[in-house]
């Protein structure tokens, strides 16, 4: 519940089907997220894909190695 005493609503992408839910409709398995917005669960798997970069640069780092 939200401050203004309304309910959040969250959105998730669900990777089976590759539509965005409202609220969470199906098992976790199949679900990134929750996202605040329908637009930023829509670019779920492309935030993934950065942020799996981002790790992958950053662990590299720590290992001394070369990106």
């Amino acid at each position: 519940m939200t401050a203004d005493g309304t309910d959040k609503v969250e959105y998730f992408y669900n990777t089976r089907t590759q539509m965005v839910e409202r609220g969470r409709q199906s098992p976790w398995e199949h679900l990134m997220g929750p996202y605040d917005s329908f637009a930023d669960a829509t670019q779920a798997l492309e935030t993934a894909k950065k942020r799996n970069q981002e790790w992958r640069e950053d662990e590299a780092d720590w290992q001394g190695e070369d990106s």
